[in-house]
């Protein structure tokens, strides 16, 4: 009888060369329909976007900070590109020059990227609340979802009639082997399973129907021209004007990048039980991204979906990754020709399950249960990134997550009072102390009507920044004009130093007084000293 208890959904030990080696054939196999189609939701070609998925697995599976983490071409970063290409068009009067803009922002993307891993700016992804997260996932497949809609159109028109049923129906047969095929087997990518069957059905059941050739030509292209990727300094003036175009969306692509890359980082992390460095996997996709610039490619970041994939099927070392890179190489360089013969079809019920697979469909079974200014926040990211970017959502998520952090912490702050044999009365003081509660903490005291000697105890509680140490200052001279005397207790040395007359009002207990430091100027010499 086979028990339960030793299965693994994913299993992590350490894997193996084998593992690898088939874990990347697997992935590369899955890269190629996805590349080709983000490429299109990029409005570019799809050679650009296989090229983009090369270099940056390459790149960051060599240098990266997590070995069997994939990089590629990813939806987060075409629905950016999509609105570059276009004004990149208008602005330079030309329909290529889109393109051109599109590297050039690559170029100055990565620069920014390796930046922040250069300055280890890698770790702040932790701070990225559950919720920002959840409505991060949903706003993107909503995204993707919305960008498929215009493959339904031909020649600017929707489709009709016969055009439209086909279509529709060689959509739902794609989604269909997807969902049905892993049931009978994994061996194979369904993806890859469904495209070729729908390509098939197309090419011998001599179906009229938009294919990525077609796509391309109605576009102005003329197919997939196979090939190594070539050094390509992007055709654009080097000037001002410029410089004020690509940056707002080379700071956009950067820090959609760097936030899916490392949220996918920390979820591997979670399955294997390892860790990956942050600031190097940083650097890694800055890097990949500079050389797609140079070299004509689409450009990227960590890819959730394909890195699940590899984990799942064994791969763990950076191996598994460069495999699945030069493998996608080899696509390109031999099989560019049946790459131009897939149906737009097909790659929309692709796109339409992996919108299925990136939804958080769990989200919707909490709004009952988690508090309302998380649901607040999921539907804020959720409808900011669909509105504007991931990075305008992410950022506003953090924001408002951290104001309800401070206000509901500043309501916790507590003083107990009495008054001893001796007649000094005592506030002992509970919660963390910082700018959120001082004015409550300012109504805890009756300065007026207190005895002439009061303590206030700091055991409990926490000083936590500049706001609360100058409100204890302002405090402690309320009691002093007034002739009373106040000792505080339990401060940090660090406060200490920082509160006025401290020789005077401070009862300083090396053994019991807590040893730790608030955000302040003096706060790394402190540390020297400390040292």
């Amino acid at each position: 009888m086979i028990s339960l208890k030793n299965f693994k959904f994913i299993d992590r030990t350490n894997g193996s060369i084998k593992d690898d080696i088939l874990s990347g054939l697997t992935v590369a196999l899955a890269l190629v329909p996805e590349a080709v189609a983000f490429a299109f939701v990029a409005g570019i070609s799809p050679i650009v976007g296989l090229y983009g998925a090369f270099m940056m697995g390459l790149v960051t599976s060599i240098f990266g900070g997590r070995p069997g983490m994939i990089s590629g071409a990813t939806g987060a970063l075409a629905v950016v590109m999509v609105h570059l290409v276009s004004e990149g068009n208008t602005l330079g009067g030309d329909s290529s020059m889109g393109l051109q803009y599109l590297f050039a922002t690559l170029i100055l993307a990565g620069i920014i990227q390796t930046a922040a891993g250069l300055f280890r700016l890698g770790k702040f992804v932790r701070m990225i609340p559950h919720s920002v997260m959840l409505g991060f996932v949903n706003g993107l497949a909503i995204v993707i979802f919305l960008s498929q809609l215009g493959m339904f159109k031909s020649n600017g028109q929707w489709l009709e009639g016969q055009d439209l049923m086909y279509m529709i129906a060689l959509v739902v047969l794609t989604m269909a082997i997807m969902v049905f095929l892993p049931m009978l087997t994994k061996k194979v990518p369904a993806a890859l399973t469904a495209i070729i069957v729908v390509s098939l059905i197309v090419i011998f059941g001599g179906i009229e129907t938009e294919t990525v050739k077609s796509f391309i030509v109605a576009s102005g292209g003329e197919g997939i021209k196979a090939g190594l990727p070539t050094l390509n300094i992007p055709l654009i003036d080097l000037n001002w004007e410029t410089l004020k175009f690509i940056s707002p969306y080379a700071l956009i692509l950067a820090a959609i990048g760097l936030i899916e890359s490392l949220m996918t980082l920390n979820l591997i992390d979670e399955l294997t039980e390892t860790r990956g460095s942050g600031n190097r996997e940083c650097v890694a996709q800055g890097g990949a991204n500079i050389i797609n610039g140079f070299f004509g490619g689409m450009g990227g970041c960590a890819m959730i979906g394909q890195s699940i994939i590899n984990i799942k099927s064994g791969g763990r070392g950076r191996l598994s990754g460069i495999v699945a890179a030069l493998a996608l190489l080899c696509f390109i360089l031999f099989a560019s020709t049946y790459i131009e013969m897939v149906p737009i079809a097909a790659l929309v019920g692709v796109m339409f399950m992996v919108v299925i697979g990136t939804f958080a469909w769990s989200s919707l079974k909490v709004w009952n249960k988690v508090p309302l200014a998380d649901v607040i926040v999921i539907v804020l990211v959720t409808g900011l990134t669909v509105m504007f970017d991931l990075a305008i959502a992410v950022l506003a998520g953090v924001i408002v997550s951290s104001l309800v952090f401070s206000w509901e912490n500043a309501k916790r702050i507590r003083a107990r009072k009495f008054v001893d044999e001796h007649g000094v009365k005592h506030y002992e003081i509970y919660g963390p102390l910082f700018f959120g509660c001082v004015e409550l903490f300012n109504s805890k005291f009756d300065v007026a009507n207190d005895p002439k000697e009061i303590i206030i105890d700091f055991k409990e509680s926490r000083i936590m920044d500049q706001s609360a140490i100058e409100c204890i200052n302002k405090l402690s001279e309320k009691y002093i004009k007034n002739a009373k005397s106040v000792h505080l207790r339990h401060l940090s040395k660090d406060c200490i130093k920082l509160i006025k007359r401290a020789d005077k009002i401070c009862d300083v207990n090396l053994l019991e007084d807590p040893d730790y430091f608030v955000a302040i100027d003096n706060y790394r010499t402190l540390l020297k000293t400390e040292k």
